[in-house]
This record gives structure tokens, C-alpha cells and sequence, in this order.
């Protein structure tokens, strides 16, 4: 027979047993999940190591590798921006995605043109000097974003995108047509003077970019913010590896690709990553921070609403405790005592002290002293 007490343990028991599940299933998902980024992790360093061994077989592998991994992501990034530019309304990385389309076109001119590739050989220094070009181009387009960032403007896209082709344009016709472009690097001697002190100034550049970056914070997603930050650090160690190389194929110059490749890769998951995993995260960014702002105002207005209404209250209150004598005061001619509304007649100092605020002190004056105390009189 069923009864109560079995009933109310049997439903503790599904209840239990509920719990068990759910805490083995928080469990299982946390569990997954470390197993995932330490799979993860393993196969990046598996898959640097490799790229790394790629060097003994040939250096011209490796830094096609590492180029063509670049230039993947930034093509990524500008696809994302340009097909998203009417909802994307953060100017900055508008702005930035548009000109790093550019900058994988010049990568990609510096991969074809690298000491061994069959391609340009007519000239021994379009390499060196499209890097230099590419890097100047990535440098200044981060810091001349903020412009806009500051000012809040919004520009025309397709306007951006001519600029970017004109400037593009005439660089590569400085390198491959007039050759007037500075040279880089001269095999046997190594970097020029022009090539080392522009790896200075753009990694001066990269750093006042990641200044303004970080006063600029709160305008960026969170995960946004930290990955950019961490791909302009990587930037700057990788221009800094390149003032010490003296040959195309030297140690220094492996240290730089490797730090270009992080430095994209956190461009990566700043971007490409995060547009696919979570898109609303970059288009509704400023969207959400404008619910935010409004929000918040209109916390402060509710507050500001009760301050006044309390405010109000004191002020009626004050009103209500505030006596004043006014109007025509019906008074006796002789005994001088006063009549009120009911009809009730008062002494003078007892209608003042319930009518006003007034307070009276009793005394006596010259002329009474005389009449009723005259024996007081000197």
C-alpha cells in the first residue's frame, strides 16, 4: 500500500537523482571543454614545430607558409568588414578592414617576389622593399583609424577603398616600375640604414596605436580589445626581429615570421573567429553600448524624478507648517482680545501663538508701571 511517507521519499530519491545528473553533466561539459583547449593547444604547437622543420627541406616553404597564412586572414577580416559595412558602426575596424585587403595584396607581391621564387628576378630587392611597404601601410592604418574613432564620422566606404587603391597603386609602381623605392637590403651586407630606422618608426607607431587602444577600450568588445592589443605586441617584436637579420634566411628573420603568424593569428580570433562564432558581438557592439548609455540615463533620470518628488513633499510640508497672520483680524476695542473663525473669543497672545510662529515674552512698559504700580515709580 502506498502511503504518504513513501510517496514524499520516493520524490526525495527523483530528486536527488536529478541533481546527480545534472552536477555529473556540469561536470562532463567542464571536462570537454578542458580536454578541447588542451587539444587545441597541443595541435598548435604541433603544427608550429612542423612549420618549423619545413625550414630544413626548404626556408622558401616556410615562408610561403607563413605569408600565405597572413594573407588567409586578412583577406577574411576585409570580407567580414565589407559585407557587413552597413551595420558595422564602429569606424575603426571598418576602417581597418577595409585597408588590411591592401595589405595582403602587397604580402602576397612579397611572397612572389622572395629571394628563390621564379617570378620576379629581374630585381633583387621587391621583397624587402614591399615589406617595408606593407608594414608602413598595416602601422599607419591603425593609428589613422583612431581619427575616426575620436570624431565618431562615419566615411564612405567605396571612397576608403579608391584611396587604399590609389596609395597602393603607387607604391607598387615605385618598387616594379620606377624603382625609385629606397632599398632595403643588400645581400652580403645586410639591412640599409633606411630599412632598420623605418622598423623603429613603425614599431613607434604600433605603440602609440596600442595607447590610444587602450584609452579607447570600452568602445571595443572585450575579447575584441584584448586580441587586437595582443596582435599589435606581436607586431612589434616581430619588426624589432628585423632590424638583425643579415641574411633573407637567417635565424632573426625565422623569429619574425613566427611573430607575424601570432600576430595574425590574434587578428584571427579577434575577427574572423569571433564574426563567425558570434557576429552580434561585432555589429551590435556599439548597439549594445548605446542600450547601455541609455539605460543608465535613464537610472539617473528616474533618480533625479524621486529626488524631485521628495523634494516637493518637503516643500508642501514646510508650507503646511509655515503660520502667517493675514486678511482682516476682527479685534475687541477695549479688552483687545480677538475673535476666531469659530466665534470663540481669545486673548491676543494666545490667537498670535496658534496662529504664527511667534513666540511671546511677557514685560511691562513705562507708562503701565506708572499707572498700575505707581508706588514703584522713583
Amino acid at each position: 500500500m502506498v502511503t504518504f511517507k513513501n510517496f514524499t521519499l520516493f520524490f526525495m530519491i527523483c530528486n536527488i537523482h536529478q541533481i546527480y545528473l545534472k552536477f555529473n553533466g556540469l561536470i562532463g561539459i567542464k571536462y570537454f571543454r578542458r580536454v578541447n583547449v588542451m587539444v587545441q593547444n597541443i595541435f598548435y604547437i604541433v603544427l608550429l614545430v612542423s612549420l618549423y622543420f619545413t625550414t630544413f627541406v626548404n626556408y622558401l616553404l616556410f615562408h610561403t607558409l607563413a605569408e600565405i597564412f597572413s594573407i588567409i586572414v586578412a583577406c577574411s577580416f576585409f570580407l567580414i568588414t565589407w559585407n557587413s559595412k552597413k551595420y558595422i558602426k564602429n569606424p575603426y575596424l571598418l576602417f581597418i578592414g577595409i585597408a588590411y585587403f591592401f595589405i595582403a595584396f602587397l604580402d602576397l607581391l612579397h611572397t612572389l617576389s622572395y629571394k628563390g621564387m621564379p617570378i620576379f628576378t629581374g630585381y633583387d630587392f621587391y621583397a624587402n622593399q614591399l615589406w617595408i611597404g606593407a608594414r608602413y601601410m598595416e602601422s599607419m592604418t591603425l593609428l589613422l583609424a583612431f581619427f575616426f574613432l575620436n570624431k565618431n564620422k562615419q566615411f564612405n566606404p567605396e571612397l576608403l577603398f579608391l584611396i587604399y587603391t590609389v596609395i597602393t597603386a603607387f607604391l607598387v609602381a615605385s618598387i616594379f616600375v620606377w624603382q625609385s623605392f629606397p632599398v632595403c637590403f643588400i645581400e652580403g651586407s645586410g639591412l640599409t640604414p633606411f630599412k632598420k630606422i623605418s622598423e623603429y618608426i613603425i614599431c613607434v607607431i604600433l605603440l602609440i596605436s596600442m595607447r590610444l587602444l587602450h584609452k579607447k577600450r570600452k568602445l571595443f568588445e572585450g575579447e575584441i580589445y584584448n586580441w587586437m592589443l595582443i596582435s599589435m605586441s606581436c607586431t612589434v617584436v616581430s619588426e624589432l626581429a628585423f632590424t638583425f637579420y643579415i641574411s633573407n634566411y637567417g635565424v632573426s628573420n625565422l623569429i619574425g615570421h613566427y611573430f607575424k603568424i601570432f600576430s595574425f593569428y590574434f587578428i584571427y580570433k579577434a575577427i574572423v573567429k569571433t564574426a563567425i562564432k558570434d557576429p552580434y558581438k561585432i555589429i551590435f557592439k556599439e548597439l549594445d553600448t548605446t542600450i547601455k548609455s541609455l539605460n543608465d540615463e535613464i537610472t539617473e533620470r528616474k533618480k533625479l524624478e524621486h529626488e524631485k518628488e521628495e523634494n516637493i513633499a518637503k516643500l508642501k510640508k514646510a508650507l503646511e507648517d509655515i503660520k502667517t497672520l493675514n486678511g482682516l483680524i476682527p479685534i475687541c476695542s477695549h479688552c483687545k482680545k480677538i475673535r476666531d473663525d469659530k466665534g470663540y473669543w481669545n486673548r491676543l497672545e494666545t490667537y498670535i501663538d496658534e496662529h504664527s510662529e511667534a513666540t511671546l515674552s511677557h514685560g511691562i512698559c513705562p507708562e503701565c508701571i506708572k499707572k498700575h504700580y505707581p508706588g514703584h515709580v522713583g
